[in-house]
């Protein structure tokens, strides 16, 4: 039996992360389950032995928020396992689920650290190595100025790289003419546009924009990326005192005076249990997308319209 545990809280290194682990295993069957969603039993089912002895992979996500219940399923296993399971676990890090995280550490588990992201150093670094990754150049300007555009979210970061080595011509440097470009016709003007046109109830616009968007080629994880980045600025600003001024506050929630104050004017109209109707139906939409649904650019225009109801 092997075991890799990655263990932090940066969702972009931890799924390659899991990626790498399950390429080194080609062939096996994969069976991904996320421990703060699964019913008692289903990790037995997962761990059960094949009959024909063909190598397996099983992945807990989520491995801190693993219930006593299945927490007793997953020790069954590791106290008999099978040698042809490979076992690959994500924990976030901190205390929850300690126990059972420092018992998969001494199972001489192969471990992958994955840290929080949040120095702009450490987001600089990053888009380097990941235009290096895709066999790109990049200059020091350009890797700044997408960092200074998308640096507050590091899928969306992500995923503005591997569109940005597949949409520039082979050979041609990426410098901060491209980044510019790129940022005003496909980020800020395409999925912000959407976000902003939904938040504001503007149920008609919306629509056109999402359309355009994706007409012009915009990923639909780009977008739900832009919407779930507006709404968590909503949430963020909806906490602070009505007088406080926006560029006193502004660094302790880590977003810009002008975005506290367009997030003002967004809230009317929106309440507590709205913005959390939301929130849910943005994560449907982005598991549609990522493959629950058949059909994702449908899944995300009904969550578009549904958000854009919402608001009174």
């Amino acid at each position: 039996m092997a075991i890799t545990l990655i263990v932090g809280g940066e969702a972009v290194l931890a799924d390659r992360a899991i990626s790498h682990a399950i390429e080194r295993l080609p062939g096996a069957a994969v069976t991904t389950l996320d421990c703060s969603s699964i019913d008692v039993g289903e990790i037995t089912e997962a761990l059960s032995p094949s009959l024909f002895g063909d190598e397996r992979v099983v992945v807990l996500r989520e491995m801190q928020d693993i219930t006593v219940d299945l927490q007793s399923e997953l020790t069954s296993f590791l106290d008999n396992p099978d040698e042809t399971t490979h076992l690959i676990f994500w924990h976030k890090g901190g205390v929850k689920g300690k126990a059972l995280l420092d018992r998969v550490k001494k199972l001489k588990a192969t471990i992958i650290n994955v840290e929080t992201i949040k120095k702009d150093g450490e987001k600089l670094e990053f888009v380097h190595q990941e235009f290096l990754r895709l066999g790109r150049k990049a200059t020091p300007e350009a890797v700044q100025a997408l960092v200074d555009a998308l640096g507050s979210d590091m899928r969306e970061l992500n995923s503005a790289c591997s569109q940005l080595a597949s949409d520039v011509a082979v050979g041609k440097v990426i410098d901060v003419d491209v980044i510019a470009s790129f940022h005003q016709g496909r980020v800020e003007t395409t999925g912000f546009d959407v976000a902003d046109a939904t938040l504001d109830g503007q149920t008609d616009k919306a629509l056109i924009t999402l359309r355009q968007a994706l007409a012009s080629g915009v990923d639909p994880v780009l977008i739900t990326s832009a919407l779930a980045s507006s709404i968590r600025t909503l949430a963020k600003v909806s906490g602070l005192a009505r007088g406080a001024k926006s560029f006193e506050v502004a660094g302790s929630i880590g977003v810009a005076p002008w975005q506290i104050d367009k997030a003002r004017r967004q809230l009317n109209g929106w309440t507590p249990a709205t913005l959390s109707a939301a929130v849910i139906t943005l994560a449907d939409a982005d598991a549609a997308i990522k493959g629950a649904e058949a059909d994702p650019v449908f899944a995300l225009e009904r969550a578009v319209l549904r958000i854009a109801r919402s608001r009174r």
